[in-house]
């Protein structure tokens, strides 16, 4: 079997539209190097404006904890859903302010197949506040249409479990297809079987700064 390509980060930022993008496209990867890196979530939509969503505040918190996410690393901003592209300037002065807080190494974004109208204003305002920074986009399946994963990262079986623990924090969802246990192992397991690994979560290469050395 072929080594696979170190990458790492002091800083790992994670930016979705909505609570839950993140846990559903990366939440994996997350529990895996939590304990090796910083890794700074932030959902720019709380969701608060729709009445059937008064919980996912708190659930958004549960699942991130569950993660191993600190909670002084999970940002929620209250940009109105479904119109974020509404507030494309005020949502780049968020990214930038971010970059100059955290200084993060990798972004994880949505992916640029997605046609969600919050998550393709997530991943165009991110191309220009991380232009010098490695950006890779990760998929939440119900909005992506022709993705097809280009960076595939291994993720171990803890890492598979703690994200459906932490997406079943998402008591709101519940009834969610996307959210089946089913759907995300299979995912994993597509993944991991493109990468010839037991399990991967896939993204695509939406911007990647490197250094050659020897190690």
């Amino acid at each position: 079997m072929n080594r696979n390509m170190t990458f790492f980060g002091k800083t790992v930022l994670c930016i979705g539209a909505h609570p839950d993008d993140i846990e559903l496209g990366c939440g994996a990867l997350i529990a895996d190097i939590i304990t090796q890196t910083r890794v700074v979530c932030v959902t720019l939509s709380d969701n608060q404006k729709n009445p059937l969503h008064t919980n996912l505040v708190a659930e958004h918190y549960a699942s991130m904890s569950i993660l191993g996410v600190q909670k002084e690393h999970v940002i929620l901003h209250d940009f109105t859903t479904r119109r974020l592209k509404e507030s494309r300037q005020e949502i780049l002065e968020v990214m930038i302010d971010l970059n100059k807080r955290f200084q993060p190494e990798v972004v994880l974004v949505h992916t640029a197949k997605d046609i969600h109208q919050d998550h393709q204003t997530v991943t165009e305002e991110a191309l220009r506040a991380y232009r010098g920074t490695t950006l890779l986009g990760f998929d939440v399946l119900r909005s992506s249409y022709g993705f097809f994963p280009d960076f595939l990262v291994e993720i171990s079986e803890h890492g598979l479990e703690t994200k459906i623990k932490a997406l079943d924090a998402y008591k709101t969802y519940a009834d969610k297809y996307y959210f089946n246990e089913d759907i995300i192992r299979a995912t994993a397991l597509r993944h991991g079987a493109l990468a010839e690994r037991p399990y991967a979560e896939g993204f695509d290469i939406l911007r990647i700064v490197g250094q050659f050395g020897n190690l």
